[in-house]
Protein backbone atom coordinates (compact mmCIF):
# COMPACT_ATOMS: atom_id res chain seq x y z
CA UNK A 1 0.00 0.00 0.00
CA UNK A 2 1.51 3.54 -0.76
CA UNK A 3 1.68 6.22 1.60
CA UNK A 4 -1.07 7.89 -0.53
CA UNK A 5 -3.10 5.14 0.04
CA UNK A 6 -2.23 4.13 3.72
CA UNK A 7 -3.44 8.26 4.67
CA UNK A 8 -6.56 7.62 2.18
CA UNK A 9 -6.98 4.75 4.38
CA UNK A 10 -6.59 6.26 7.90
CA UNK A 11 -8.85 9.70 6.68
CA UNK A 12 -11.58 6.76 5.92
CA UNK A 13 -11.25 5.82 9.36
CA UNK A 14 -11.33 9.11 11.27
CA UNK A 15 -14.06 9.91 8.33
CA UNK A 16 -16.13 6.81 9.97
CA UNK A 17 -15.18 7.11 13.99
CA UNK A 18 -16.42 11.26 13.40
CA UNK A 19 -19.87 9.99 12.23
CA UNK A 20 -20.39 7.37 14.94
CA UNK A 21 -19.23 9.55 17.50
CA UNK A 22 -21.06 12.54 16.20
CA UNK A 23 -24.29 9.95 15.89
CA UNK A 24 -23.91 8.88 19.45
CA UNK A 25 -23.06 12.46 20.36
CA UNK A 26 -26.55 13.85 18.50
CA UNK A 27 -28.37 11.53 20.27
CA UNK A 28 -26.75 12.40 23.88
CA UNK A 29 -27.71 16.46 22.77
CA UNK A 30 -31.35 15.16 22.36
CA UNK A 31 -31.10 13.86 25.80
CA UNK A 32 -29.25 16.39 27.37
CA UNK A 33 -31.65 18.87 26.05
CA UNK A 34 -34.78 16.97 26.97
CA UNK A 35 -33.65 16.73 30.49
CA UNK A 36 -32.84 20.24 30.87
CA UNK A 37 -36.12 21.52 29.37
CA UNK A 38 -38.27 19.35 31.40
CA UNK A 39 -36.65 19.77 34.71
CA UNK A 40 -36.64 23.39 33.97
CA UNK A 41 -40.69 23.41 33.08
CA UNK A 42 -41.74 21.09 35.80
CA UNK A 43 -39.21 21.99 38.88
CA UNK A 44 -37.72 25.29 40.13
CA UNK A 45 -34.94 24.17 40.24
CA UNK A 46 -31.97 26.99 38.88
CA UNK A 47 -30.77 26.69 35.54
CA UNK A 48 -27.14 25.93 35.89
CA UNK A 49 -28.02 23.09 38.20
CA UNK A 50 -30.85 21.32 35.67
CA UNK A 51 -28.16 21.90 32.93
CA UNK A 52 -26.07 19.89 35.27
CA UNK A 53 -28.39 17.04 36.09
CA UNK A 54 -29.37 17.13 31.87
CA UNK A 55 -25.51 16.55 31.25
CA UNK A 56 -24.89 13.68 33.52
CA UNK A 57 -27.94 11.55 32.18
CA UNK A 58 -26.85 12.40 28.57
CA UNK A 59 -23.13 11.43 30.00
CA UNK A 60 -24.66 7.75 31.15
CA UNK A 61 -26.24 7.58 27.97
CA UNK A 62 -23.60 8.79 26.01
CA UNK A 63 -20.92 6.14 27.68
CA UNK A 64 -23.37 2.66 26.36
CA UNK A 65 -23.25 4.56 23.01
CA UNK A 66 -19.54 4.91 22.61
CA UNK A 67 -18.36 1.99 24.45
CA UNK A 68 -20.66 -0.43 22.37
CA UNK A 69 -21.07 1.32 18.89
CA UNK A 70 -18.44 4.07 18.24
CA UNK A 71 -15.42 2.15 19.93
CA UNK A 72 -16.53 -0.99 19.94
CA UNK A 73 -13.39 -2.57 18.42
CA UNK A 74 -11.29 -0.80 20.80
CA UNK A 75 -9.28 -2.33 23.83
CA UNK A 76 -11.79 -3.62 26.34
CA UNK A 77 -9.22 -4.68 28.86
CA UNK A 78 -8.88 -2.93 31.96
CA UNK A 79 -12.71 -1.17 32.07
CA UNK A 80 -12.34 0.01 35.60
CA UNK A 81 -9.45 2.00 34.17
CA UNK A 82 -11.82 3.10 30.91
CA UNK A 83 -14.40 4.28 33.07
CA UNK A 84 -12.88 6.40 35.46
CA UNK A 85 -10.98 8.25 32.83
CA UNK A 86 -14.19 8.50 31.08
CA UNK A 87 -15.92 9.98 34.34
CA UNK A 88 -12.95 12.29 34.69
CA UNK A 89 -12.57 13.21 30.97
CA UNK A 90 -16.97 13.93 31.35
CA UNK A 91 -16.71 16.04 34.05
CA UNK A 92 -13.95 18.50 32.28
CA UNK A 93 -16.08 18.79 29.83
CA UNK A 94 -19.25 18.85 32.39
CA UNK A 95 -17.49 22.09 33.54
CA UNK A 96 -16.90 23.56 29.99
CA UNK A 97 -20.68 22.83 28.95
CA UNK A 98 -22.20 24.49 32.22
CA UNK A 99 -19.17 27.38 32.91
CA UNK A 100 -20.48 28.77 29.58
CA UNK A 101 -24.13 28.30 30.84
CA UNK A 102 -22.90 30.06 34.17
CA UNK A 103 -21.17 32.80 33.10
CA UNK A 104 -24.11 33.89 30.50
CA UNK A 105 -27.21 33.25 33.44
CA UNK A 106 -25.08 34.86 35.92
CA UNK A 107 -22.34 37.18 34.72
CA UNK A 108 -24.19 39.18 32.04
CA UNK A 109 -27.98 38.21 33.07
CA UNK A 110 -28.91 36.05 30.26
CA UNK A 111 -31.36 34.24 31.90
CA UNK A 112 -34.30 33.90 29.28
CA UNK A 113 -35.55 30.32 28.38
CA UNK A 114 -33.86 30.84 24.63
CA UNK A 115 -30.79 32.49 25.62
CA UNK A 116 -30.57 29.59 28.41
CA UNK A 117 -30.97 26.95 25.48
CA UNK A 118 -28.36 28.80 23.22
CA UNK A 119 -25.49 29.06 25.83
CA UNK A 120 -26.05 25.44 26.61
CA UNK A 121 -25.92 24.19 22.50
CA UNK A 122 -22.41 26.52 22.82
CA UNK A 123 -21.09 24.93 26.24
CA UNK A 124 -22.17 21.48 24.26
CA UNK A 125 -20.10 22.42 21.42
CA UNK A 126 -16.93 23.62 22.82
CA UNK A 127 -17.25 20.53 25.02
CA UNK A 128 -18.25 18.37 22.64
CA UNK A 129 -14.46 19.22 20.39
CA UNK A 130 -12.69 18.23 24.11
CA UNK A 131 -14.56 15.03 24.50
CA UNK A 132 -13.66 13.78 21.18
CA UNK A 133 -9.92 14.66 21.77
CA UNK A 134 -10.04 12.95 25.48
CA UNK A 135 -12.30 9.79 24.68
CA UNK A 136 -9.98 8.62 21.18
CA UNK A 137 -6.94 9.48 23.04
CA UNK A 138 -7.21 8.35 27.08
CA UNK A 139 -10.08 6.57 27.12
CA UNK A 140 -11.11 4.33 24.19
CA UNK A 141 -7.69 3.65 23.71
CA UNK A 142 -6.46 1.81 20.13
CA UNK A 143 -5.27 -1.72 19.96
CA UNK A 144 -1.78 -1.44 19.37
CA UNK A 145 -1.47 -5.00 18.06
CA UNK A 146 -4.30 -3.23 15.03
CA UNK A 147 -1.85 -1.00 14.02
CA UNK A 148 0.76 -3.13 13.67
CA UNK A 149 -1.26 -6.00 11.66
CA UNK A 150 -2.46 -2.68 9.06
CA UNK A 151 1.35 -2.17 9.07
CA UNK A 152 1.98 -5.68 8.10
CA UNK A 153 -1.17 -6.04 5.84
CA UNK A 154 0.00 -2.72 3.71
CA UNK A 155 3.33 -3.92 3.66
CA UNK A 156 2.34 -7.26 2.16
CA UNK A 157 0.12 -5.62 0.12
CA UNK A 158 2.59 -3.32 -1.20
CA UNK A 159 4.86 -6.14 -1.67
CA UNK A 160 2.98 -8.03 -3.76
CA UNK A 161 2.18 -5.52 -6.53
CA UNK A 162 5.83 -5.61 -7.28
CA UNK A 163 7.27 -8.25 -10.27
CA UNK A 164 10.85 -8.66 -8.36
CA UNK A 165 9.08 -9.30 -4.92
CA UNK A 166 9.75 -12.62 -3.10
CA UNK A 167 6.10 -13.71 -3.79
CA UNK A 168 6.46 -13.39 -7.04
CA UNK A 169 9.37 -15.63 -8.01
Amino acid sequence: MSERSALRSRLEALTREVVKFGAVGGAGVVVNFAVFNLVRQLTEVPVVRASIIATVVATGTNYLGYRYFTYRDRDKRGRTKELTLFLLFSAIGLVIENGLLYVATYGFHWDSPLQNNIFKFLGIGLATLFRFWSYRTWVFRALPAREAIETAESFLADGSRHPRSPSRK
